[in-house]
C-alpha cells in the first residue's frame, strides 16, 4: 500500500474518532433534557387509573379514619378512583412492607403513622428498611394523644391515676394500637417516667384497643383524639391529658401531661408514602396534590374537629423528618426497654 493511502486511512480513522467524540458530548448534553422530558411527561400523564391506598391497621383506627379522609378530595383533585385497603398485623410491618415492594409508578401509596420509623428499631428482622425502601410524599396532618380511663377508674386526673397505678403495681393495663406503635412507646415512657407498673396489652390498631377499653378489659390507653375523641365527648371515656405542648382545640378543658406534672410531650403525624424508586415528577405532583387536599376549607375543619393539624409538607422537608425520627426513636426504644410482643 502506498504512503498516501496510509495517510489517507489515518485521516479518515480520526475524522470518525472525533466525530465519534462529538457525538458523544451532544449526547451527554441532551441526556438531562430527555430525562426531564420524561419526568414531565411521567408526571402530566399521572395518574390514568384508580390508586391503591394501603393502611396497616384495621378500620376505626387513626392511620385508617385519615386515609378514608383524604381519599375523596385526592379523587376529586387527580380524576381518578381512589381506593383504600386495609393490611392490619405485624405492628403495621405487612403493609410497609407490601407498599415498600410494591411497583414504584404512583398506584400504591401507604398512610402510616410514626410507626414506621418505630419499627426499624423495635424489631430485630423486617424485610423492608424505611429509609432505604420508603419515600416520604407529605405528612397530612399532626395531632397529640391523649391518656384516656374507662369509666369504671375513680382518677380524674394524671397524679391521681399514678397514685392508683402505685398502690396496686402491675395491676393496671394499658392497651395500644400494636407493639411499637406510638401509643405503645409514649405508655412505655409514661411509666418510666412515673416509676410506675403497668401492663401493655397490645392490639392491631386503634379501633380494637378502644373496643377493649370501652369494654372494661384494659384499664387506660395513650391514643390519638381523632380516635378516641367521640368516646370522650359521649362521657364513655375519661381524658385526663394530652401530650401537646398546649391543650387541644378539641379538647380545650382537657389538660397537658407538662401541666399535670409529667415531662412528657409528644405528637403522631400521618403521612403519605411510596416505593423509594417512584419517578420524583410523581411524588412531586403527589405532594403538591396532599398539601392542596388537607387545606382545602372542608378536610382543614374535619382535622381540627378531631384535633388534629393539617401539615401538607414537601418530600424534602419530610424525608429530613423521617431520618430524624428513626434515629430518635431508637433512642427512646433502648431507653425503655420497650420489645415487639
Amino acid at each position: 500500500m502506498l504512503k498516501s493511502d496510509n495517510l489517507h486511512l489515518r485521516q479518515i480513522r480520526q475524522r470518525s474518532k472525533s466525530v465519534k467524540r462529538t457525538v458523544t458530548k451532544i449526547v451527554m448534553l441532551l441526556m438531562p433534557l430527555a430525562c426531564t422530558a420524561t419526568a414531565h411527561a411521567q408526571g402530566q400523564s399521572y395518574p390514568s387509573r384508580p390508586v391503591q391506598i394501603v393502611v396497616g391497621f384495621p378500620p376505626g383506627g387513626g392511620a385508617d379514619i385519615n386515609a378514608r379522609l383524604l381519599a375523596p378530595k385526592l379523587r376529586e383533585l387527580l380524576g381518578q378512583s381512589i381506593v383504600v385497603v386495609n393490611r392490619p398485623g405485624g405492628g403495621s410491618n405487612i403493609a410497609n412492607e407490601y407498599v415498600a415492594k410494591a411497583t414504584p409508578d404512583g398506584y400504591t401509596l401507604l398512610v402510616t403513622p410514626a410507626t414506621v420509623t418505630i419499627n426499624m428499631s423495635l424489631y430485630q428482622k423486617l424485610n423492608y428498611d424505611t429509609l432505604r425502601d420508603l419515600a416520604g410524599v407529605s405528612i397530612m396532618c399532626s395531632t397529640p394523644l391523649v391518656m384516656v380511663v374507662g369509666s369504671a377508674i375513680p382518677a380524674k386526673n394524671v397524679q391521681e391515676l399514678i397514685a392508683l397505678a402505685q398502690s396496686k403495681p402491675g395491676s393496671l393495663n394499658f392497651s395500644s394500637a400494636g407493639s411499637g406503635t406510638v401509643s405503645h412507646l409514649t405508655g412505655e415512657l409514661f411509666r418510666t417516667v412515673t416509676k410506675t407498673r403497668l401492663t401493655h396489652i397490645p392490639f392491631q390498631g386503634s379501633g380494637p384497643s378502644m373496643t377493649s377499653l370501652l369494654g372494661g378489659e384494659v384499664q387506660l390507653s395513650f391514643p390519638n383524639i381523632a380516635a378516641v375523641i367521640q368516646h370522650v365527648r359521649s362521657g364513655r371515656l375519661r381524658a385526663l391529658a394530652s401530650t401537646g405542648p398546649t391543650r387541644a382545640d378539641s379538647l380545650p378543658e382537657v389538660a397537658t401531661m407538662k401541666e399535670s406534672g409529667v415531662d412528657i410531650k409528644m405528637d403522631i403525624w400521618y403521612g403519605v408514602m411510596v416505593p423509594f424508586a417512584t419517578p420524583r415528577a410523581i411524588i412531586d405532583k403527589l405532594a403538591q396534590t396532599v398539601a392542596k387536599a388537607v387545606h382545602a376549607t372542608d378536610i382543614k375543619k374535619k382535622f381540627i374537629d378531631q384535633g388534629a393539624q393539617p401539615v401538607g409538607n414537601t418530600p424534602r422537608e419530610f424525608g429530613k423528618q423521617l431520618q430524624e425520627e428513626v434515629a430518635l426513636w431508637a433512642q427512646i426504644v433502648k431507653a425503655s426497654g420497650a420489645k415487639a410482643d
